[in-house]
Order: structure tokens, then C-alpha cells, then sequence
């Protein structure tokens, strides 16, 4: 799958781009806060139907301007492909394939397999358990579309009886048992393919986290769940009380989290800044082999800034890993031009090189065409 050709309108500080792309290497220099960043989210917002950093489409939106518009041409196997979005303040967004609307936006997920490394990405580590759980649903919901409508139907079932729960007492019985029975079904679905997962994942992001550093340090992801320690069903009513003085359900899948470990210890408390970004890094890195195998698709590979902060034995061994056959199209942005040329140094493939200043994007360089 590559993306051949990608136009944005208004997005973010992004007034407007017309980008021919190639097929391997798109590089993207420039100062921070120039719109970098702004190009790779609109790539990823084709992918997701949402930003990557901000989920409130209306804020995505140029200053000065009331719509946005990302459109982007792919090469899938063979065939070309065309996805459109746009989205206007208070109204409702529009996302099409081929332009045809999608009747779900839930549909389009997994079409385009994506993976970004970026700054924000040490959330995983330093963030709340939503940034881990988000980091499995963003994964796994490419893949797996049963676990994305039992996450969809978990998190309606969780807002209803939220909402009872705030109903000062008025509320039917039988409508907490309508609710905490969906809870529990879907719970338990979502639950499973998590652990699944978590235990498959292990060993490849492993293998990803030594050949980036070298080092014999283990690397763990021990997965904490209700429904691993508990009967939820039980916890659900003995905690009902409970819930109804706070006003939201205390117990649930929407509480799992993961305990990202090194040599047995939470990262969080003993990891140095390069062991923190080598550790999310190789967890993209993991992600990437992982989703390529289970959709048979190569995805699509964003690299945000993610050079800052590593000595260059790391940053040596990442650029290994990018430039292998193992990837496919790769997207990357950098304040560094070293950094760039030294990569660009080193490949045979095809790439571009874009300058990105005040959210205008001007090649520079095309070469190995």
C-alpha cells in the first residue's frame, strides 16, 4: 500500500499542499512549530477519522477559516484508491471512499494500516492508564473488527449506565442489570483479545527493543485487568453503592492498564530518558511487524522527530531498521538536515525531500527515481 498523492486544504497551519509522493522515503525538514508534524497527522487522519493529537476536529480547523479537507490517493496492490474527508465547525465530518460515504465511520478503520512514532509517544510511559489502553485499541481495532465493535458496544453500554448512575436514585434496577450484562459480555471479549495480544507481542517487541540498544535488558508488558484478578460481575454489584455516590462506574475494562517493565521494574521509576524512548520506539517498531503480519499489508510508517534525545548508536541502529526491505513507504520529519542526509546517504530507494516553514511545503530534492 502507498499513499501516491496527497492534498490538504486548511488544515491545522496548513493553508494548502499538493504533495506527489514517493514510493519509499518522504523527508520533511524544518524548525518546530513550522507544520511538520501538521502533515503527518493529516496522514494519519485518513487512516483514523480523527488527529492524532487532538480529537476535537473543529480545533484541527486553520485559523480564520470555517472547513477543512484531507484527500489522499493510494496504490492498493495495483489499484488506486481515493479517501476524502472534510469537516466543517458544528457540523458533522464526511469521509469517503472512492466517493462513496461511509454509512460507519467505524468501516473504514483498518483500510489504511498505519503506524506513527512520535514526541508524545513517552505518554505511554509517564502518561495515565487512558494512553496505554488507547495504545491496544488504536492497534488492535486495525485488525480485528470484532474487538472494535465490542469496544464500541463496551463503551455505549459504559456511558448509559454512567448516566443512571448519575440519576439520583430514580433509576430501574432492571436497567442496571440491562447494562452491566452488556459490560460484562463485551467486557470479557475485549479482555481476552487484549491478553492475547499482550502475549504474543512480547517476544517480537523484545527482539526490536536488543537490536536497538544491544543491551540484555528484559523488557515486559504485564497487562492489569478486573477481569483478571476478579469476578467482575461481582464487582459490578458490590461496588454499585459506589458507583452511585461518584457518579461513574469504578471497575471495567476501561480501568485495564499496562505495566511497562524493565528487568521486572516499572520503567516509569527506573528508566533513563534513552531507555524510555528506546523502549517506545521499539514498541512501534514491534507494532509495525506485527500489524504487517496479521493484514497481510504493508502500513504505512510515520517517524516524527523521534532521532532527538538518542545517542547515535540508537539513532545508527533505527536508521538499520527503516532503511530494511522489511518497510515499505516511510514518512519522516526532522529539524536535523544531518540527520536526514545521513539516511538519505544510505539508500538506494527512491525519496523526496520537502523544506516546511509556516505551513508551506516546498520540495527540495527528488532522487533515486
Amino acid at each position: 500500500m502507498i499513499l501516491e498523492k496527497l492534498s490538504i486544504l486548511n488544515y491545522k497551519n496548513i493553508e494548502q499542499a499538493e504533495l506527489g509522493l514517493s514510493p519509499k522515503i518522504n523527508c520533511f525538514l524544518g524548525r518546530n512549530g513550522m507544520g511538520k508534524t501538521n502533515l503527518l497527522d493529516a496522514i494519519f487522519y485518513l487512516s483514523f477519522c480523527k488527529s492524532h493529537n487532538n480529537p476535537i476536529d473543529s480545533q484541527n480547523i486553520k485559523h480564520d477559516t470555517d472547513f477543512a479537507m484531507i484527500q489522499g490517493w493510494y496504490d492498493m496492490g495495483g489499484k488506486q484508491e481515493e479517501f476524502f474527508c472534510s469537516f466543517k465547525r458544528k457540523q458533522k465530518k464526511q469521509f469517503k471512499r472512492n466517493k462513496k460515504e461511509y454509512e460507519r465511520l467505524s468501516d473504514h478503520i483498518g483500510a489504511l494500516p498505519l503506524i506513527m512514532v512520535s514526541p508524545s509517544d513517552t505518554d505511554l510511559i509517564t502518561g495515565g492508564s487512558d494512553e496505554r489502553r488507547k495504545f491496544m485499541d488504536i492497534f488492535l481495532s486495525q485488525f480485528d473488527k470484532e474487538y472494535l465493535h465490542s469496544l464500541i458496544r463496551y463503551n455505549k453500554a459504559l456511558q448509559q449506565r454512567n448516566a443512571l448512575l448519575k440519576a439520583n436514585g430514580f433509576a430501574d434496577d432492571t436497567l442496571f442489570e440491562l447494562w452491566d450484562e452488556q459490560l460484562i459480555e463485551e467486557g470479557k471479549v475485549i479482555y481476552n483479545k487484549r491478553k492475547e495480544f499482550i502475549d504474543k507481542f512480547i517476544p517480537t517487541f523484545q527482539h526490536y527493543y536488543d537490536f536497538i540498544c544491544s543491551s540484555n535488558e528484559k523488557v515486559e508488558l504485564a497487562y492489569e485487568s478486573h477481569f483478571a484478578t476478579e469476578d467482575f460481575p461481582s464487582v459490578l454489584k458490590q461496588r454499585k453503592e459506589r458507583d452511585k455516590i461518584l457518579g461513574y462506574t469504578t471497575a471495567g475494562i476501561h480501568k485495564d492498564d499496562l505495566d511497562m517493565q524493565m528487568d521486572g521494574y516499572s520503567i516509569k521509576k527506573v528508566g533513563s530518558q534513552g531507555q524510555n524512548k528506546t523502549y517506545v520506539v521499539a514498541l512501534k517498531m514491534a507494532q509495525f511487524d506485527f500489524l504487517k503480519k496479521e493484514t497481510n499489508t504493508t502500513p504505512i510508517l510515520l517517524l516524527d522527530d523521534i532521532f532527538d534525545k538518542l545517542d547515535s548508536s540508537r539513532v545508527e541502529q533505527i536508521m538499520k531498521l527503516v532503511l530494511d526491505k522489511n518497510f515499505g513507504q516511510i514518512f519522516i520529519t526532522d529539524t536535523n538536515r544531518e540527520h536526514l542526509d545521513e539516511i538519505l546517504s544510505q539508500t538506494n530507494s527512491s525519496y523526496h525531500l520537502y523544506e516546511v516553514a509556516r505551513g508551506e511545503v516546498v520540495q527540495k530534492n527528488i532522487a533515486g527515481l
